[in-house]
């Protein structure tokens, strides 16, 4: 990924990524994607438009009002007007340039119109933030009530249900092991910078800037790992994946800039295997069986690698650009990867010579891609305003498309594919959406 750190990174995202200066005096240019996502003193400025911050339910989108409440009819200018000067005006990073033009030929034509989440409740208290421009896999759901996601230099918990807000783990101070175990580094890091997280079950894993590994289990009090992957200057870490071993034990995999793959087994708090690569790694993602490793990063090429040995099984071809995102459907033969060239590929393992759909993107690079557990849907999200819900039980032939504006800090289904979460990063509309699945209960009407 590129080599951008700390307050560069953050700069990037609110510089480059600006939404579009579509009115030099329209107030809405200066609320939605502001200068500094931290900058909470502006917030005053506007108080008197709105005296304070309100969630948007689904009974107030029925009655006509804007899920992200912003006021449209107060505006100079409509929702469909701004969204098509932000299409033609939102700047996509590339590595390699004209990456995204030269994708369009292959890509699929998808039927728009799928109705598989609707919308639920946006949450403005909870404010999603991003650190690095192209990391965006900082929300996690361990339930289709319970969401964790980065907050400034905070970690925080979100109840769905009674809509409260914790805090899990401040990573502004100081942040050190309360258990000694072999390899753990006591003297823990200060103000570290979260680049990445990952939360299953009872575990919660963040990546740094500097190659940090902060582990914690929620159910227990304080942080009970800490490790640094690498003293390489060039030591970020992309990704993380936390996955059980065939053994039943708890393992995690970290996908760093300095080329490497580590696999840290929980059970013993060790590295257990260290693989590396000619290029950076963006992401990584396991086969369901434990298998196989998809390896993605700064290479056009991914690559299909044995998890045990990591010897290259067969390279994946057809982006034109760096990916930074990968899944596994459930079923094993399925994979995904996603790529700086607007195109999320769909690949099959019994047949990698090339990939069976090339989805696109309306505006960026799809920087994340998410299965729900039961194989049926795979969503994947660009860097701002679109997430892209796809049926992948019918082979990828149609979309449910989720608009909004703000760029996107991560998304996550519930594990029992009940709920969709996406975190939106913005300085005054910064929140987190949630989709609830749709269901047809018709069995119901009979019984009225």
């Amino acid at each position: 990924m590129s080599q951008l750190e700390g307050d560069e990174a953050i700069y990037y995202v609110a510089d480059d990524y600006e939404m579009a200066e579509v009115d030099d005096d329209m107030y809405f240019r200066a609320r939605l994607m502001g200068d500094s996502e931290s900058d909470e003193d502006d917030d005053d400025e506007y108080d008197h438009l709105d005296n304070k911050i309100t969630d948007t339910t689904a009974a107030d989108a029925r009655r006509g009002k804007d899920i992200q409440g912003i006021p449209w009819e107060r505006l100079s200018i409509t929702r469909e007007k701004y969204r098509q000067t932000r299409l033609e005006q939102y700047k996509n990073y590339e590595n390699i340039p004209q990456s995204g033009e030269g994708s369009e030929k292959e890509c699929k034509t998808t039927k728009k119109g799928g109705k598989y989440y609707e919308f639920w409740r946006n949450t403005r208290s909870v404010k999603s933030t991003i650190l690095h421009f192209q990391l965006r896999n900082l929300v996690w759901s361990t339930s289709k009530h319970d969401v964790y996601l980065m907050s400034h230099f905070s970690i925080v918990h979100w109840s769905s249900l009674s809509s409260k807000r914790t805090e899990v783990l401040d990573v502004s101070g100081h942040v050190a092991p309360c258990e000694k175990h072999p390899g753990n580094l006591l003297e823990g890091f200060t103000q570290t910078q979260v680049s990445t997280l990952a939360v299953r079950d009872n575990l919660l894993i963040a990546g740094g800037f500097q190659g940090e590994l902060i582990c914690k289990y929620l159910d227990q009090p304080g942080v009970s790992f800490c490790s640094r992957t690498t003293y390489d200057e060039n030591a970020i870490t992309n990704a993380v994946e936390i996955y059980n071993s065939p053994s039943g034990g708890i393992h995690f995999m970290a996908s760093n800039n300095d080329c490497g793959v580590r696999d840290f087994d929980m059970e013993r708090f060790q590295l257990s295997k260290h693989f590396s690569f000619p290029w950076p790694v963006n992401h990584t993602s396991l086969s369901p069986d434990g298998k196989l490793l998809v390896i993605v990063g700064d290479n056009p090429e991914g690559i299909l690698v044995d998890s045990q040995t990591g010897k290259a099984i067969m390279p994946l071809c057809g982006h034109l650009d760096f990916s930074f995102a990968s899944a596994w459907h459930p079923d094993g033969r399925i994979f995904a990867t996603g790529n700086q060239d607007k195109t999320c590929r769909v690949w099959d393992v019994r047949n990698l010579s090339k990939s069976v759909s090339v989805l696109k993107g309306n505006l960026g690079a799809i920087r994340s891609i998410r299965f729900t557990s039961d194989g049926n849907f795979m969503a994947m999200a660009e860097p701002a305003d679109f997430v892209h819900v796809y049926d992948a039980k019918n082979g990828f032939e149609k979309e449910q498309e989720i608009d909004f504006f703000g760029e996107i800090s991560g998304m996550t289904f519930s594990p029992d594919t009940e709920a969709l979460f996406i975190g939106v990063w913005d300085r005054t509309y910064g929140s987190l959406l949630q989709y609830n699945r749709c269901r047809n209960y018709t069995y119901l009407d009979t019984i009225l």
